[in-house]
């Protein structure tokens, strides 16, 4: 039953992440406006295990499960937000962070994902918030383990931008191309 729950969860984190991307719940939206600072860690909060359902603090992340604790729902371990950390499928993303690796198994038998600061000229995971002053303008279907990745700058009029995502506040979209971003074709972005 354990390894039925373990799967579900996996499947579960999975899909939460690109309802996510595809509804624009999680991405936000890219924004031409001043990029905002990471958020802080929650002064009142400390690292610790959690069970299922207790709400994490800002700032916090997930990053270890025991399958077996809180009498067998399973607990999560969080703990601050750093640049550079592995994280559970289930764990939150704090502002400012994006996803660039990804491990199908790496949190007891669960998805993982690497977790770091957003910065210009970086590849990120499927699934990945898009941070205020970005946008996609690339795409490898293979990157990320097969799950897919986009490449990611910082919005500037001149650059093609890939599609399913907002046209950051301030610009607009001029040509299109269909060679651009892996073969998805893209916009080109020009001053409002």
């Amino acid at each position: 039953m354990a390894v039925v729950w373990s799967r579900l969860a996996s499947v579960v984190g999975v899909v939460a992440l690109l309802a996510a991307v595809l509804t624009g719940t999680a991405a936000g939206t890219a924004s031409a406006a001043p990029l905002a600072a990471p958020v802080a860690a929650a002064p009142n909060a400390s690292a610790g295990w959690v069970c299922p359902g207790t709400p994490i603090p800002p700032g916090y992340v997930i990053t270890l499960r025991a399958p077996n604790g809180c009498n067998g729902a399973g607990s999560w371990f969080m703990r601050p937000v750093q640049d550079g950390i592995w994280t559970c499928a289930t764990s939150p993303i704090p502002p400012g962070y994006v996803l660039t690796l990804h491990n199908a198994t790496g949190c007891s038998g669960i998805d993982s994902w690497f977790m770091q600061l957003a910065r210009d000229g970086q590849w990120t995971c499927a699934g990945s918030p898009i941070t205020p002053g970005y946008v996609n303008t690339g795409h490898n279907n293979a990157g990320c383990g097969n799950i897919g990745s986009w490449y990611t700058q910082r919005v500037r009029a001149g650059e093609y931008m890939c599609p399913y995502q907002p046209v950051p506040a301030g610009y607009r979209t001029g040509g299109y191309n269909a060679s651009m971003c892996g073969g998805l074709g893209g916009w080109l972005l020009l001053s409002a």
